[in-house]
């Protein structure tokens, strides 16, 4: 049986940062259940760094995250973690007092928010209907994420730090003995006084098998296509790498280039069991109905479709921090559709509690408190 200081299971890009930063603490290694790291939910995320999406203590972790991903630490990267790209909302007639409580709310932390009218909204998006479109609000500093480069980059520091990963390790048996969290795979067996549940939509089933009480962790679908949208005029497809992600303030969808495509959603999030997930025929043909709906183009042919795994507890906050009914046992979980551009500061945040040092200063001084993300408040 192998003993270290931090045992963590799950090894998606939440797993993957706080091990990063735990490394510097003591011994980390990381259990993961897929033969790859970041195979469900991390490997399919739509990577954009956006600090007007979510709930008030995300957009804090976002923001608290910029300083890492505009200066990542040397060798962590071979390039830029960040491009430009700017994410516009847009809304219709009747939506235009969502539009302004978006902008307002967006202006807490971010000054840079803008807010456009139609005329601005064409502007910047040239491929929307004018007839659907009544105004927006525009975020000039979102960028793309490199998500590769980030996972790969908090594996390789965690190795550096004296750290390991174990794939093809599913959790089969685990108990508290004697101070120590023992965990049995098919990998081996290993122990630690303190196991990170970062298990994503499993999470809860770890806790089960741990007998620890659960968060109510809701695993969600999230379905994504990519194709290259067919205009009347080929010309209006001149510039496409350059357009912003347009979403739309209702969250019914959103679309954004892809190299030299145009990936959308339809922001769907629908309950399912966790599992390898697929996307549903459904789903696809909503996406491209609303596509349609708001853009000049049409889609013809998809190039790729697939889905993803989100998941949350009620109020889509994530889950961080000590099980209040079983010692060492620290809740990593419920991260959403927010866990790449939280990643820098919540693998810190993660580290802080997880040690005992608590919330770092910078995500304190942001509105963050230990509670707002702890497993035993109300949800």
């Amino acid at each position: 049986m192998e003993r270290v200081d931090f045992l963590v299971v799950g090894a998606g890009i939440a797993g993957a940062s706080a091990a990063y930063e735990l490394a510097a603490e003591g011994r980390v290694l990381v259990l993961e259940r897929e033969s790859q790291p970041g195979y469900h939910s991390t490997g399919r995320s739509a990577a954009l760094y956006t600090q007007t999406y979510g709930p008030a203590p995300i957009r804090a972790l976002t923001v608290a995250s910029w300083d890492f991903y505009t200066e990542p630490p040397a060798g962590f990267a071979e390039h830029a973690l960040l491009t430009p790209r700017g994410v516009l909302i847009i809304g219709r007639g009747h939506e235009i007092d969502r539009l302004d409580a978006e902008y307002q709310q967006g202006r807490r932390l971010t000054p840079s928010v803008e807010r456009h009218d139609r005329a601005q909204v064409l502007a910047r998006a040239p491929f929307l209907r004018p007839d659907y479109v009544a105004g927006g609000v525009w975020e000039p500093d979102a960028r793309d994420i490199d998500v590769h480069a980030l996972h790969q980059g908090y594996l390789r520091g965690l190795k550096g730090r004296g750290g390991r990963v174990v794939t093809d390790a599913e959790v089969r048996g685990l108990a508290r003995r004697d101070g120590l969290w023992v965990v049995e795979t098919g990998a081996g067996t290993f122990a630690a006084p303190v196991l990170v549940n970062a298990a994503g939509a499993w999470a809860d089933q770890l806790a089960r098998l741990a007998g620890v009480a659960t968060v109510g962790l809701v695993p969600k679908r999230r379905t994504a296509i990519t194709f290259d949208p067919v205009f009347g005029d080929p010309a209006d497809k001149v510039g496409l790498d350059s357009w912003p992600m347009v979403s739309d303030v209702a969250e019914t969808f959103y679309v954004k280039p892809d190299a030299g495509r145009l990936l959308a959603s339809p922001a769907d999030q629908t309950p399912v069991e966790p599992c390898d997930v697929q996307p549903e025929d459904i789903d696809v043909a909503e996406t491209v109905d609303r596509l349609e709906q708001a853009s000049r183009f049409t889609v013809r042919r998809l190039a790729h479709r697939w889905a993803g795994l989100r998941s949350f507890v009620a109020d889509k906050v994530p889950v961080v921090g000590f099980a209040p009914d079983a010692e060492g046992f620290f809740w990593l979980a419920g991260q959403g559709g927010y866990g790449i551009q939280t990643a820098p500061a919540m693998g810190r945040t993660a580290a802080g509690l997880a040690t005992g040092r608590g919330l770092p200063e910078d995500v304190r001084a942001l509105g963050v408190a230990e509670y707002d993300l702890s497993p035993a408040r109300k949800r």
